[in-house]
C-alpha cells in the first residue's frame, strides 16, 4: 500500500510539472541579459547604407533561447531610390540574428510618402534577408479610392508588390473626373 501511495504522489507531481500553468510561470521567470527602453537601432548593408531603422518602446534579449522581444516596434525599411516602408505592431519576436521577425497585434504597413495606402493585420512575418512580409491571417488594405479584404498576403518590400492569397473582396470608387 505504501508503494502505491508513493507512485501515486510521484505521478501526480509529474502531471503538475508538465501543466500549461507551469510553462507560463517558467516563461515569466526567464531573465534577460540586456534590455533597452525608447531605443533606435540602425541596420546597415555591406556598403554602410542604412537598410532598416528599428525603433521601439522596450526591447529585451533572452539568452536561454537567443530570443528578442520588442514592445511597440516600428521598422523603417529603406532602399536607395525607392520608397520607404514602415511596419509597426504591438509586439515583435525574433530568434537569433533576426532574419525572421514575428509581429503581432495591430500590425500596420504604410509608406510615409503615400500614407493613404495602408495594410492592417494581426500577425505578420518579416523576412529581413529578402525584405518580404507574409501572413496567413485576415488583411485589410485601404487606398485613397477604396478598400480590399483578403486572407493572407505576401509582399516584396523592394519590388513594391503585394500578392493577396484568398477570399479577396473589396470596393473601388473611381476618382472624380475633372
Amino acid at each position: 500500500m505504501a508503494i502505491f501511495a508513493i507512485i501515486s504522489v510521484w505521478l501526480l507531481s509529474g502531471e503538475q510539472s508538465n501543466s500549461p500553468e507551469k510553462a507560463e510561470i517558467s516563461d515569466l521567470n526567464k531573465a534577460s541579459d540586456y534590455a533597452m527602453t525608447n531605443f533606435t537601432m540602425t541596420v546597415m548593408d555591406k556598403q554602410g547604407n542604412p537598410v532598416r531603422i528599428i525603433k521601439g518602446q522596450e526591447m529585451a534579449h533572452y539568452p536561454e533561447d537567443d530570443s528578442t522581444e520588442i514592445i511597440f516596434p516600428v521598422s523603417h525599411f529603406t532602399h536607395p531610390e525607392k520608397e520607404t516602408w514602415v511596419v509597426s505592431a504591438n509586439k515583435g519576436h525574433t530568434v537569433g540574428k533576426g532574419e525572421d521577425i514575428l509581429l503581432t497585434g495591430n500590425v500596420v504597413i504604410t509608406q510615409p510618402n503615400t500614407a493613404a495606402i495602408e495594410l492592417r493585420t494581426e500577425e505578420l512575418h518579416l523576412d529581413t534577408v529578402h525584405n518580404t512580409a507574409y501572413t496567413d491571417q485576415a488583411v485589410k488594405m485601404k487606398s485613397p479610392h477604396g478598400w480590399t479584404d483578403s486572407v493572407g498576403l505576401h509582399a516584396s518590400l523592394q519590388q513594391k508588390t503585394i500578392n493577396l492569397h484568398s477570399r479577396v473582396k473589396g470596393r473601388y470608387d473611381a476618382p472624380p473626373t475633372q
